[in-house]
């Protein structure tokens, strides 16, 4: 990609990795508010001065409010993310803002945690971990926290799009049998021999582990809730990398309690960085604090794609990560 001569002013409202800096400073005139690992509004809006684009993250709430008292220098809006619930984007539309996001650079990164997910459930890894660190492993044992197998067992993905589609991949090579419902069947070429369900409740009802990979939206929020984990089998895995209002907080923990779902992984909460403490007591539940992006290689490539959005943008063209103008 080729800087221009003069570069653009941008504020950054959100802590980055310096890899992922640099990507920037090649390409503008980067100014990094004073706390940027919490931004403050006050703050934001006085450097937001002169500048041109503001950069930001899932870390600052982009309210109506916040919109409005932005200065009239501010011409587009990147947030460092794929999802973009932070932000008011009727109120961006209102005001003529340019609005783009980090779409398709995380993929492989959150497969791999979904894996990780997996693997954590079914092999009782939070327990292992604790038995080791709090000191109380005594040894090897024929009954010591015996998991159950990935092979020969059936991958319910709910959200087949690239990063249920990259699971996928990767559960093959495990010996998993894959099926998935999503809004429409895919092609032969991206299905890979999956098996389609319309329904999900034909899914819940096939599969050993279910992985929750599907879009944030109104359709799926509390998808996962008693009525659904009853269809599922006895002592299934449920894993989520999607969104935490997926799940039924409530739904779930009854489930896991009484033993109807084996375990879970979870990378994402509803609500965080605050989530249901009740999960603390369950060993069944391996947790992970939203990691499932947390790469060099994806940050360096959610750099680059706003880089790349916002030029192709300067230039009076339209990138494929615009999205005040998809309807979103």
């Amino acid at each position: 990609m080729t800087v221009q001569q003069d570069k653009r002013p941008v504020l950054v409202a959100c802590a980055l990795p310096d890899a992922a800096l640099a990507v920037l400073n090649d390409a503008f005139d980067v100014t990094v508010v004073t706390t940027p690992e919490r931004p403050e509004p006050e703050q934001v809006v006085a450097m937001a001065q002169g500048k041109e684009i503001l950069l930001l993250s899932v870390t600052l709430r982009l309210t109506r409010e916040l919109i409005e008292r932005l200065p009239d220098s501010i011409r587009g809006v990147a947030t460092y993310s794929v999802g973009y619930e932070h932000v008011d984007m009727d109120a961006c539309r209102n005001r003529g803002l340019a609005v783009f996001n980090t779409p398709d650079v995380l993929t492989d990164a959150v497969a791999e945690v979904g894996l990780l997910l997996l693997l954590g459930a079914a092999r009782r890894a939070r327990e292992a971990a604790t038995l080791i660190l709090d000191g109380q492993w005594t040894g090897w044992q024929p009954t010591q926290l015996n998991g159950v197998e990935l092979a020969g067992k059936s991958l319910g993905i709910f959200g087949m799009g690239r990063i249920g589609r990259s699971i996928a991949h990767r559960a093959r090579a495990f010996g998993m049998a894959i099926h998935y419902s999503n809004r429409r069947r895919l092609p032969p070429e991206l299905e890979a021999g999956a098996h389609f369900h319309a329904d999900p409740t034909s899914l819940l009802t096939t599969s050993d582990a279910l992985m929750l990979a599907c879009p944030a939206s109104e359709e799926t929020r509390y998808f996962l809730d008693t009525k659904r984990l009853a269809l599922m089998k006895p002592g299934a895995i449920v894993a989520n990398v999607s969104r935490g209002n997926v799940v039924v907080d409530d739904a779930l923990i009854a489930a896991l309690q009484t033993g109807r779902i084996r375990a879970a992984g979870l990378d994402v909460f509803d609500g965080e960085p605050r989530f249901d403490k009740r999960y603390l007591a369950l060993p069944n539940v391996f947790m992970l604090p939203h990691i499932g992006s947390s790469t060099i290689e994806t940050r360096v490539r959610m750099a680059e794609s706003l880089r790349d959005g916002l030029l192709t943008w300067a230039g009076g063209a339209t990138p494929s990560n615009r999205i005040d103008i998809k309807g979103g």
